[in-house]
């Protein structure tokens, strides 16, 4: 299997950058990950938010194979512990599934099409956290649930 993540807008602050690839390059140990930046939209500020979250939405689904599982990660999605995270990804793991789609949306969530085309949707927490926090916490998340799908000693539980 192979997870690939999709998020709107570049990283700015150089410590999440480094954070972030740090986190790449310890979870591409386990299975391979790509992470995909699309750029922020272009004078945006004639556009109705319903108009910017289309666009978005099609910037995304540009990025998307028909065969791909979408889990958009959504303040209205399931919330995990880290254990049952790990099951969660587990269970991709031994499935069929051949590519495993996050997709990190923009500051006023998805398109009613990346919601209808969504396997589930995914809440980190029931705090608000901005979009470029959410990446490092989310990449530090799916690292510890390979470490504890490995039965490795990062996570102490």
């Amino acid at each position: 299997m192979k997870i690939k993540i999709i998020l709107l807008g570049k990283t700015d602050a150089t410590y999440l950058k480094e954070g972030c690839n740090f986190y790449l390059r310890k979870i591409n140990h386990y299975c391979p990950i790509e992470y995909i930046e699309i750029p922020d939209l272009k004078r945006i500020k004639t556009c109705s938010i319903h108009e910017q979250k289309n666009k978005e939405g099609n910037l995304i689904l540009q990025k998307i194979q028909a065969s791909d599982t979408i889990i958009l990660l959504d303040e209205k999605g399931k919330s995990f512990t880290s254990l049952e995270f790990s099951k969660y990804i587990e269970n991709f793991l031994i499935s069929s599934i051949k590519q495993l789609v996050f997709i990190i949306g923009g500051a006023y969530g998805f398109s009613d099409e990346l919601y209808a085309r969504a396997n589930a949707l995914l809440s980190l927490s029931n705090m608000t956290f901005s979009h470029q926090m959410i990446r490092l916490l989310f990449l530090e998340q799916l690292y510890r649930a390979f470490s504890i799908i490995h039965h490795e000693p990062y996570h102490h539980a």
